[in-house]
């Protein structure tokens, strides 16, 4: 089947939006057994079955009503690209025609989806394409969980086994949506994945933090990228609002698993943030905190002057935090052949799609010769 077979846009509330509480509410509204709201929330999450006439354990009269009464479609796919090395990126679109991504990494011992929570973002980190795109609105609960429906689709018999919201979007600027997938996501008779397998990036809303671990404490990535406050800001505007001292305040206190500790994203950019002055910085600020640094060397994209480390500094640098026993594994961002970098796809689509026809023509005959 076509994965665009599945895509019919439809002004009906989305089925995936509903939580167990929901469902059975509904059912309730309906004159229906509670127990039938539980049915319905197995077979779309736990079966993966987006049809309600294969529904087989409810009458034929409420799988007509369901069919009637809600959205049943995955997201239109714009673009599926499959990388070199496995991966794969999918463009999705919304329901008003704006695009986001999602990006599927299948390994050999476990399948991870990388998702996005917003269309866009209003943090503006100065190394992020999608923070170039400025916030276009919030994903729903069910928009963000018929990302993981759609990657269990695209597997063919495997399954998403890791979650990470590191794709478009600010995950605590969404926050109530946010923790809405993912205790659906992590509910026995949902996705039923295990709370160490869901990881939530920020770049640092100290008060959402806080929030989060009160009511569903996942696992927790920072995106750091410079322990001194001044470069900071000037990096992340976010920064500026809740600064170092404030997020370590807030991490402090997060319940984190102490064997696994909170991870930090730390984009690597030549000149900026990689000197062996910048790693001591880090190693004092991450005093008192469980932590692994994740470095990550920057992802080009059209417009962005920063260049990423060189391999000596790279390495200075992961040496640095070693020897200090945190560890600090170079992770380099897979699917680059297939713009596999957060918001590259959704702008690079965007721009053709308000590029004249015969522009567009000669950049794609310019890219046919250079590979």
């Amino acid at each position: 089947m076509n994965l665009n077979s599945l895509n019919i846009l439809s002004s009906k509330p989305l089925a995936f939006d509903l939580s167990l509480d929901e469902w059975r509410a509904w059912c309730q509204s309906q004159g229906l057994a509670t127990f039938v709201g539980k049915q319905i929330f197995l077979w779309i999450f736990q079966k993966g079955t987006l049809d309600p006439e294969e529904f087989s354990n409810i009458s034929k009269e409420i799988r007509l009503r369901l069919k009637e009464k809600f959205s049943w479609n995955l997201p239109l796919v714009d673009s599926h690209l499959c990388s070199k090395d496995g991966s794969e990126k999918l463009l999705i679109k919304d329901r008003e025609g704006n695009l986001f991504e999602m990006v599927l990494m299948p390994y050999e011992e476990r399948v991870t989806l990388c998702l996005s929570s917003q269309v866009g973002c209003k943090r503006g980190c100065t190394f992020c394409q999608t923070g170039r795109m400025g916030l276009k609105r919030n994903l729903s609960s069910g928009e963000i969980l018929s990302q993981i429906l759609l990657a269990n689709y695209c597997l063919k018999g495997r399954r998403v086994t890791n979650v990470v919201f590191m794709g478009m979007g600010e995950p605590l600027d969404n926050f109530d949506e946010v923790v809405k997938a993912c205790q659906i996501m992590i509910h026995p008779d949902g996705f039923g994945l295990s709370k160490q397998r869901v990881t939530i990036s920020t770049s640092g809303l100290a008060p959402e933090i806080d929030r989060l671990g009160e009511v569903l404490p996942v696992r927790l990535a920072i995106s750091l990228h410079s322990a001194d406050d001044e470069r900071r800001s000037r990096m992340m505007p976010v920064n500026r609002q809740y600064n170092l001292a404030t997020l370590k305040e807030s991490l402090l206190r997060y319940p984190a698993p102490h064997r696994l500790g909170i991870t930090f994203e730390y984009v690597m950019i030549e000149g900026e943030n990689d000197s062996i002055q910048d790693a001591k910085k880090l190693v004092k600020y991450l005093s008192g905190i469980r932590a692994k640094v994740n470095l990550i060397p920057i992802n080009h994209f059209p417009g962005l002057e920063m260049k990423a480390s060189q391999a000596d500094s790279l390495r200075a640098f992961q040496r640095y935090l070693a020897d200090r026993s945190i560890p600090a594994p170079v992770r380099y961002s897979r699917g680059q052949d297939i713009s596999g970098g957060c918001g590259q796809l959704a702008a690079k689509r965007e721009e053709e799609i308000h590029l004249d026809p015969r522009e567009l023509h000669r950049q794609r005959r310019r890219e046919l010769r250079k590979n």
